[in-house]
């Protein structure tokens, strides 16, 4: 049976998704992969003549545009699982996300309900999102019209939608952002060295740096348009020793996704990680499997952009003084901006007592975030 990972690729205008199109197919046909490319859905309403403007209203063009994305989506993943090939990767110019960045919330939530669709399920149905930053932030020199008639913004403008596209993609799992810090040729590198290590083609393992955090400004969170709060639940497995099994119930307003997830250790900061869906009768089939000696773990978890960085915020219910922040990283060596707002107590990735499967021992009688000698907090 063929492997399929459907991944999005979006960003604000002149971010280069055309050239990284033809880019990313070339160089993952040469890796084995058969590549389809889902193409942008908005562009070929609007030089066809359907258009915001031309419809009654924005909405109902709205709702043209994502009702023939999912159509397109759908064809695409039926016509991927009939080929026999090993490896397929299906991108997405564009996904279902994009559009809320071109409506009001409620007018979102409108041609949510037209098709009965969710936020959580349209925005984690996709394996994982790679934001190319617009050429109006930070390589303004190179920003223009010419080369998409369906391309009308200004760069304050394109600044704008860039933030409000970044913004309806954030909360899910695995979003990349791929900024303007370097010249083209090598963003377009980043972007495929990014596609590659989700795909754990050539290094199976990510750097990760946890922090512990003075406990959160929840208002701060809860306003930023590029931060998205999500629930989630976390139950560990019965598993060797060498290894760690876990499965989560992820999601926001009453929708969830569920999955799984294996992971082995490389080295003190690298590990290898894979995961797989699981339907929700799965997920509670896993469930009679938990290991008995942990606890499952409720937690709030705030997903944050910041200097084209994603954050993730954990808060738990049994500390009313702290919470966990944690990022990933591709070169161990990298340097973290962390927002203003944020107060960072100290650097825990090698503590293992502030890892899930640690947290998750702690019986209900010790959960009082407890400090250690002469810690601050």
């Amino acid at each position: 049976m063929s492997k399929i990972t459907k991944i999005v690729i979006t960003g604000g205008p002149c971010a280069g998704k055309t050239t990284a199109m033809s880019r990313i197919r070339n160089a993952f046909t040469q890796r084995g992969y058969r590549v389809l490319i889902v193409p942008e859905t908005a562009t070929e309403l609007i030089t066809g003549g359907i258009t915001p403007w031309t419809c009654r209203t924005n909405v109902e063009y709205q709702k043209c545009q994502a009702e023939l994305q999912l159509t397109k989506e759908r064809l695409f993943g039926e016509a991927a699982s009939g080929m026999d090939v090993e490896k397929i990767l299906i991108i997405c110019d564009r996904g279902m996300m994009d559009n809320g960045a071109y409506m009001k919330e409620d007018e979102f939530k409108e041609v949510l309900g037209a098709l009965h669709g969710d936020v959580v399920h349209w925005r984690d149905g996709y394996d994982a999102v790679f934001h190319l930053v617009t050429a109006a932030n930070g390589a303004q020199e190179f920003y223009t019209k010419a080369n998409n008639t369906a391309r009308y913004e200004s760069v304050e403008e394109a600044i704008a939608l860039d933030d409000r596209i970044l913004a309806s993609w954030t909360g899910h799992r695995y979003l990349r952002v791929i900024d303007n810090s370097t010249d083209f040729e090598e963003k377009m590198r980043r972007l495929e060295k990014e596609i590659t290590a989700f795909l754990q083609e050539d290094h199976p393992y990510e750097f990760e740096r946890k922090y512990l955090i003075a406990y959160p400004d929840i208002s701060w969170l809860e306003g930023n348009p590029l931060c998205r709060k999500l629930e989630i639940e976390q139950v560990y497995l019965k598993s060797e020793p060498n290894e760690e099994i876990r499965i989560r119930k992820r999601g926001e307003d009453g929708h969830f996704i569920y999955y799984e997830t294996h992971k082995i250790p490389i080295d003190e900061n690298k590990r290898m990680t894979t995961e797989r869906s699981l339907s929700k009768s799965e997920y509670r089939h896993l469930l009679k499997n938990a290991d008995p000696s942990r606890h499952r773990i409720n937690k709030t978890r705030y997903c944050l952009t910041y200097g084209h960085r994603y954050f993730v915020i954990d808060v738990y219910p049994f500390w009313k003084d702290q919470a966990v922040l944690g990022t990933e990283l591709r070169d161990e060596k990298e340097a973290i901006g962390f927002p203003p707002e944020i107060s960072v107590i100290r650097e825990v990735t090698d503590d293992p007592a502030f890892t899930n499967a640690s947290l998750a021992l702690i019986t209900s009688g010790q959960k009082s975030g407890k400090k250690k000698k002469g810690e601050k907090q």
